[in-house]
């Protein structure tokens, strides 16, 4: 909870990836909050209000999930919401005549484009957010100590580069309402 506020407002898709790991966080303790509160929440060093926010906040994100039915796969309409718009973002930006930089370093990326597109083989999503599924994917390999190529690595620190641009570019548009696109 601590973290997921301080992410969201400096580092959208650092939130969504971290949002992202607590769902299956969320998922791996079945939902239940008191297991959850034991292993997890009992490690912060946190006064007894912290605590019972953070107990909430766990509580809030199990009965959503809950709601929106994603017990198994998928993410709580919340963050599928702030990916779609990062991914309309993203086009606009490509469109701009102002965004020359962020056109570059998309152009940069397009040989790993097509090689992801190709393993992903989903018409139905959007270059955004396989950007991210690919890195949390790498993220995970990481947890469970993977040996991960060289190729794939580079690959992920350039789309993790140009995902931070995305961010800043989100966070100037939430901020600033003169923001030229």
């Amino acid at each position: 909870m601590i973290i997921s506020r301080q992410k969201k407002h400096e580092n959208i898709v650092e939130y969504i990836l971290y949002m992202w790991q607590i769902e299956d966080l969320i998922r791996a303790y079945n939902f239940d909050l008191v297991s959850i509160e034991k292993e997890i929440i009992s490690q912060f060093d946190l006064d007894q209000n912290s605590i019972q926010e953070m107990v909430q906040w766990y509580d809030d994100l199990i009965q959503l999930m809950l709601s929106e039915k994603v017990e198994e796969i998928g993410h709580i309409q919340m963050l599928v919401s702030i990916v779609d718009d990062l991914s309309k973002l993203h086009l606009r930006l490509l469109e701009s005549e102002h965004n020359k930089e962020y056109q570059k370093e998309f152009q940069e990326l397009l040989p790993f484009l097509r090689d992801l597109f190709e393993k992903v083989n989903s018409k139905e999503k959007s270059t955004i957010e396989i950007f991210i599924e690919t890195l949390y994917g790498i993220l995970m390999l990481k947890l469970k100590n993977v040996k991960i190529s060289e190729q794939t690595l580079e690959a992920s620190l350039k789309i993790s580069a140009f995902l931070s641009l995305l961010s800043k570019k989100y966070h100037l548009l939430e901020n600033d309402k003169d923001f030229l696109i």
